[in-house]
């Protein structure tokens, strides 16, 4: 059986050490057939370094890595092209200096790589333009350009715009080399996680081809189901793979739906346990850096529909959440839905790893309730399991009694009806119920469903000072249940809270009959 290639991002490794390979060499040859420049923009540990190493061997001519693959007899393996290879994902770049001593410690890589010493005392953008032509004029081939991680440098200083704009300057005089030097250019392929404005990094390259959502390359990086079920097949023996499916699936770049190759690999290697693994290698502070700057409304996030400028836009000065939340791996496209002026895209959270660790973030924003967490968590599923809807109103008032004082009088969050909305669609989707935000029938919208093994929860939820029993008769006097009706059992659940109070003053709920 051969080996999994946790952490591991050059082609050689893999296959000289027997080690899995997801095959990838037919799109990386269908898009080198072409020749250009190419963007890809995919979230962390999605294999995007693997397959920037997988271009540089083809193009050094390595024709015996890729026996059995794809490209093994349809490359010409006589032509030789010189790689000049900038990798920015290593280290952490707090000023220009510290990026410009990493950018001159990476080009003397590539200095050894292709035996050519820049001169001495060169900044970082004169050394990869010396080493731009040189190659040229040394290998008599025109020269082949891979970036890795080419936002980094600007990713890192994401929260403090003064820097991530000093990050993005710099970085965009280190890539203007490549639009002056197109004659020694036979290839360029830059990948990073964020999609930032042509115009703001990459100006005066308007042949750049931006591949992120074009489905001839939705399979480009990560494993299909497919992959599982063939490549992987004797690491999965005897596994749920439905089960995994809903874990770690979800992906959606236009082609296969597709898992991240982290979560898969650590997932066979830890004897199928179900934990979130792509999830716990980085934390996104950034998020709740700006969910404190805009009161964004929690469930809004799992049923968004975004335009495709939105997706496309990204910069410094104007960082869009939903944009970078696609971007970064948390939510993915769902649907794709045209309109007279524009494409819409739905979005939403792409498995259940991303949902259930995502709002678990949510709940230590929103509450504060990192030690008690586990134990309200526990309640709630616990009274909708059995189910107990007079227990589940008590372990909601436990919850919301218990958020921090400071929680209130220090944030504007608790002001406006969403915010207890959001706390309990939070603590719901961090237990991984089945929920629906925003449930739309032909007489309004739900504000939340939720689903627990046959059973579908209605709820709605007002904010007063004081009870009258609207929440519940709304979505009676709507039949919201209606489009449910071939559900095992069906709970209507409507709840108001009050603003002064900070907690629930009126709660009802009704079974619906199995007659109505």
């Amino acid at each position: 059986m051969k080996k999994l290639p946790i952490g591991i991002q050059t082609l050689s490794k893999i296959i000289e050490g027997n080690f899995v390979y997801v095959d990838k060499t037919e799109i990386a040859y269908n898009l080198i057939q072409k020749g250009g420049y190419y963007f890809l923009s995919r979230p962390r540990r999605f294999g995007k370094s693997l397959f920037l190493d997988t271009l540089k061997e083809i193009f050094e001519g390595r024709k015996e890595l890729f026996k059995g693959l794809y490209i093994y007899d349809k490359w010409d393996w006589g032509v030789k092209y010189p790689v000049l290879r900038v990798s920015l994902g290593s280290g952490v770049h707090k000023s220009v200096q510290d990026l410009s001593e990493n950018l001159l410690w990476i080009l003397k890589k590539t200095e050894r790589d292709l035996g050519i010493n820049c001169p001495g005392n060169l900044k970082p953008k004169q050394c990869f333009e010396y080493l731009l032509i040189s190659a040229y004029e040394k290998y008599n081939q025109k020269v082949v350009i891979l970036i890795d991680e080419y936002d980094k440098p600007i990713l890192d200083n994401i929260t403090d715009k003064n820097v991530a704009r000093e990050m993005r300057d710099a970085m965009k005089d280190f890539y203007g080399i490549i639009k002056d030097n197109d004659a020694y250019i036979q290839f360029v392929f830059i990948t990073g996680v964020s999609k930032f404005s042509k115009m703001n990094l990459f100006s005066g390259l308007n042949n750049l081809e931006d591949i992120t959502l074009n489905p001839n390359y939705g399979n480009i990086c990560g494993y299909t189901h497919n992959d599982l079920l063939t490549v992987f097949k004797e690491h999965l023996q005897g596994v749920d793979m439905e089960k995994v499916r809903k874990w770690y699936n979800g992906y959606n770049y236009f082609g296969d739906r597709v898992y991240n190759p982290f979560d898969i690999l650590l997932f066979i290697s830890n004897k199928f346990k179900f934990k979130n693994y792509w999830w716990s290698t980085g934390n996104p502070s950034f998020l709740i850096d700006m969910l404190n700057i805009r009161n964004y409304y929690i469930p809004e996030l799992e049923n968004f529909t975004a335009n495709e400028e939105i997706l496309d836009t990204f910069d410094v000065d104007r960082i869009e959440l939903v944009a970078l939340l696609w971007q970064t791996g948390y939510l993915t496209i769902v649907e794709e839905i045209p309109s007279v002026f524009s494409i819409k895209y739905k979005l939403k959270t792409p498995n259940k790893e991303v949902q259930t660790s995502l709002n678990n973030l949510f709940v230590n924003y929103l509450t504060e309730q990192v030690a008690e967490k586990l134990k309200f968590q526990d309640r709630l599923y616990e009274m909708l399991d059995k189910p107990d809807l007079d227990g589940f109103k008590d372990a909601l008032f436990s919850l919301f009694a218990s958020i921090p004082y400071s929680n209130f009088t220090n944030s504007k969050l608790p002001e406006y009806e969403g915010y207890y909305a959001s706390v309990v669609y939070a603590y719901l989707a961090s237990i991984g119920l089945d929920l629906t935000p925003e449930d739309i029938t032909n007489l309004g919208r739900m504000d939340l469903t939720a689903k627990l093994e046959g059973k579908v929860f209605i709820f709605e939820f007002k904010l007063t000072e004081q009870a009258s029993g609207n929440a519940l008769k709304q979505i009676k006097e709507k039949r919201y249940w209606a489009k449910y009706q071939d559900a095992e059992s069906i709970y209507l659940v409507g709840i108001e809270f009050s603003r002064e109070k900070r907690n629930i003053i009126g709660y009802e709920w009704e079974k619906v009959a199995q007659t109505q």
